[in-house]
């Protein structure tokens, strides 16, 4: 039978019609007129970012409306990865007495990440090998927030009180044992709250790291007399370990800012030697007597963490956005703040897969914005300044769907039938 030429050229059109309407939705979310600040990728300038299956495909100026199902205007606003925040805790339970493990004083993650452009945390030693068999299924697999962990070096995690002074359930090769069984969620080993004049804690807190090659966060402090501060910087801890709650002044710890408000010349050292200080707020590990001092000589943090729990996020810390806000006061850029919760983090527990919108990347995305005024901010001793600038979410992706919208700019506008 001979060919219809009409009818060819109708299904050639409706072909084509069919193909360019499926091109002209290549992408699920497309955010548009957005200022992207990505350290990894070396961006901080006015860009689009188009998302697909849960993925970042493209970042590019100018990429068509028409491209996407759903498009959010992000002009005035600030586009990052998702954050990261590397000092948390997470091991929520009922368990009486039990601190931070699995017990009243830990917190959900869902309910604190998002609303703060969080999409990643770690939970800093709430579980030791013992429990975190129990950690994972309760909260890393039951979260829509991605936990990652730092394991306790005490197996039984952080319990507070004589069970963090067991210096017989500090086991370099079981927390190593368990920090390989599980490396897509083991990210380091913890040592807190030990108390006694003694380096074991530590070093075998160390052993542990070297064994699953992770980094090791200390929480050092308490002892009577002081542990020397230039030892556990230049002697104990390697490269890439992280000295947490880097701006505290607390009995039993040497401070980084001496009493003539001078940085220690050993703690410029152990940055050059590659020793990580992050912030790890909290409830009582942050001052401005510290902190300021330490800016002004050019010593900022590597990454910029909450230190969240109950005890903390209704005092100064709040959450991680105003921790971030209280550096913008101190003086550090908005890429600085930004880089301090994003990139430099990420590659700090060496998870090179996030805080970044490199084509291909996970799709956690945080929009902020930042906002002009006069904003009061605390530290753990109750003292304020005052700030030009406060940062707040906007905006979270996590893996490419929405899970916070404060002001709704990712939903369709309401029009009366």
């Amino acid at each position: 039978m001979k060919a219809n030429p009409i009818l060819s050229l109708l299904l050639c059109c409706a072909f084509a019609v069919t193909t360019l309407q499926t091109h002209a939705q290549d992408y699920d979310i497309l955010i548009k007129n957005g200022h992207v600040i990505d350290a990894k990728n070396n961006i901080d300038q006015t860009m689009d970012v188009a998302i697909s299956d849960g993925k970042i495909a493209k970042v590019a100026a100018n990429i068509p409306r028409k491209s996407a199902k759903n498009v959010v205007d992000a002009k005035g606003l600030i586009v990052s990865p998702g954050f990261l925040d590397i000092h948390s805790h997470n091991f929520y339970g009922t368990v009486p007495m039990g601190y931070l493990s699995n017990s009243f004083s830990a917190l959900p993650p869902d309910g604190f990440t998002f609303r703060s452009g969080v999409t990643t945390v770690a939970d800093a030693g709430g579980a030791g090998w013992r429990n975190f068999k129990v950690f994972k299924e309760q909260v890393i697999d039951r979260s829509k927030t991605r936990v990652l962990a730092f394991l306790n070096i005490i197996g039984s995690g952080m319990k507070g009180g004589a069970v963090e002074q067991n210096l017989a359930d500090m086991d370099p090769k079981l927390t190593a044992m368990v920090a390989k069984q599980y490396p897509n969620d083991v990210v380091g080993v913890k040592l807190a709250h030990y108390s006694g004049y003694n380096w074991l804690p530590t070093e075998r807190t160390v052993e542990a790291g070297t064994l699953a090659d992770i980094p090791v966060m200390i929480d050092f402090g308490g002892s009577d007399p002081e542990l020397p501060l230039n030892t556990l910087f230049l002697d104990k801890l390697r490269a890439g370990d992280i000295f947490t709650h880097a701006y505290a002044n607390v009995r039993g710890r040497t401070a980084i800012v001496d009493d003539n408000g001078k940085v220690r010349d050993y703690v410029f050292e152990a940055r050059k030697k590659g020793i990580i200080f992050d912030v790890g707020h909290g409830g009582g590990s942050f001052l401005f007597d510290q902190a300021i001092p330490a800016l002004e000589q050019g010593f900022k943090p590597n990454s910029i963490s909450t230190d969240l729990h109950t005890g903390s996020m209704n005092a100064g810390m709040k959450d991680l956005s105003n921790i971030m806000s209280k550096f913008l006061a101190m003086g550090m850029s908005l890429k600085e703040v930004v880089h301090a919760v994003t990139h430099h983090p990420a590659t700090i527990i060496k998870r090179p897969d996030l805080g970044h919108l490199s084509e291909g990347a996970v799709a956690d995305v945080t929009l902020i914005s930042v906002r002009k005024g006069e904003f009061g901010f605390v530290d753990v001793r109750g003292k304020k300044i005052t700030g030009s600038e406060r940062i707040e979410c906007e905006l979270t992706l996590r893996e490419g769907k929405v899970v916070w919208d404060m002001n709704g700019i990712s939903k369709e506008e309401w029009k009366a039938n």
